[in-house]
């Protein structure tokens, strides 16, 4: 079975064809936000791909109603524009993409896999904010947790990778947005990011975790409205409000040239990070691996090194040579290290075609789950 898949971010579209062992028979990308791609753009990368049986759609927030790929439908596809605001920077996108897919693809059938779903298996303690119960019963608040596709290929690969089933791996997808997930032989069991993306490890222009007495402390005093206060915490923090840029590349470069303020963000970037990571570990009460995937984690050794930085005591330890080297699917810690490290190529495509095919084989759940 030949299937597209389709990975609308907030910058970019990402149209791949995989065959039946995953290989990919076309692909390209439309690096512009999902949402100002016109449908002409997206008809014509489509048309420049191969024909395909069945396509698969990232969605980043399922909801506690989807839990699972789904066949989507009008009332699933009702259901996912009802969550749109509690992921505002993907959400839309996808749903825009998704559209002008199917008109482009007019009754070829259509999966959606939920980056939310993968973590439909944390604990009560690791899933419950300690607010009034009226709110977590009336407004269904909870932690749903983000990058599932992505935590829960890497945590499988790293599996295959050593050759065992039962294993404690914290997953550090780092890129523009960040989160860590703790994984035990398979299942999340904790995971940096909550109720929206926003929360948990410092990104690109996401603030991560604030004291909410703070942002309460600015409404009441300042002439910041919510909107605005949104947007701030949305696409001006993290890196972006650290050190003027976003781009990870360009801090660790002015970084690397004595830039203060540069310094003083991967500084801030690196504490968090770490931090999250033994939390992770202790989630688990113990640590097997470390994987690190996503844009930044895949291609910066110096961030593998910041984040390892002083975790000795987890048993945590990168060879330099190994971990400078790196390049694809490959193993980073030295010699004699009690935890094993390693560097996963992001495969979210190849996660959304194993759902698109278990819903389409009658494996999966019904469209209305």
């Amino acid at each position: 079975m030949r299937i597209l898949v389709v990975n609308a971010g907030s910058s970019s579209v990402k149209l791949r064809v995989l065959g039946d062992r995953d290989e990919v028979l076309g692909a390209t990308d439309l690096e512009v936000g999902a949402k100002e791609a016109s449908a002409g753009e997206l008809a014509s990368a489509l048309a420049g791909l191969p024909d395909v049986e069945a396509v698969g759609h990232r969605i980043v927030h399922g909801g506690a109603r989807f839990t699972a790929p789904v066949l989507i439908d009008r009332d699933v596809e009702a259901a996912l524009h009802e969550l749109a605001d509690l992921a505002p920077l993907h959400q839309p996108h996808s749903l825009a993409v998704l559209a002008e897919v199917s008109a482009a693809l007019p009754g070829v059938p259509a999966v959606a896999c939920f980056d939310t779903a993968f973590h439909a298996t944390l604990p009560p303690a690791a899933a419950t904010y300690a607010l009034p119960g009226s709110w977590r019963r009336d407004f269904g608040v909870r932690r749903f947790g983000f990058h599932g596709l992505s935590h829960a290929y890497a945590s499988r690969r790293t599996a295959e990778m050593l050759g065992r089933e039962q294993l404690r791996v914290v997953t550090c997808h780092l890129g523009a947005g960040a989160s860590l997930a703790a994984v035990r032989n398979g299942r999340s069991i904790d995971t940096t990011m909550g109720f929206t993306p926003l929360e948990g490890l410092v990104m690109a222009t996401r603030s991560g975790s604030v004291d909410p007495g703070l942002l309460l402390w600015l409404l009441e005093r300042t002439a910041i409205g919510e909107r605005q206060m949104a947007a701030a915490l949305e696409h001006e923090s993290g890196l972006a409000g650290l050190a003027g840029t976003a781009d990870m590349r360009e801090v660790l470069d002015r970084a690397g040239r004595g830039d203060a303020e540069a310094q003083h963000a991967l500084d801030v970037y690196g504490h968090r990070l770490r931090g999250s990571i033994a939390a992770m570990a202790a989630s688990l009460g113990g640590l097997d691996a470390l994987a690190f995937t996503g844009g930044v984690g895949e291609n910066s050794a110096e961030v593998r090194r910041l984040a390892c930085e002083g975790l000795g005591f987890l048993g945590i330890e990168l060879d330099p040579e190994r971990n400078g080297a790196a390049a694809g699917d490959g193993r980073i810690e030295s010699d004699g290290a009690q935890v094993a490290a390693v560097v996963i190529s992001a495969r979210e495509d190849v996660e959304i075609a194993a759902g698109v095919r278990r819903v389409l084989s009658g494996s999966g759940p019904a469209p209305s789950a």
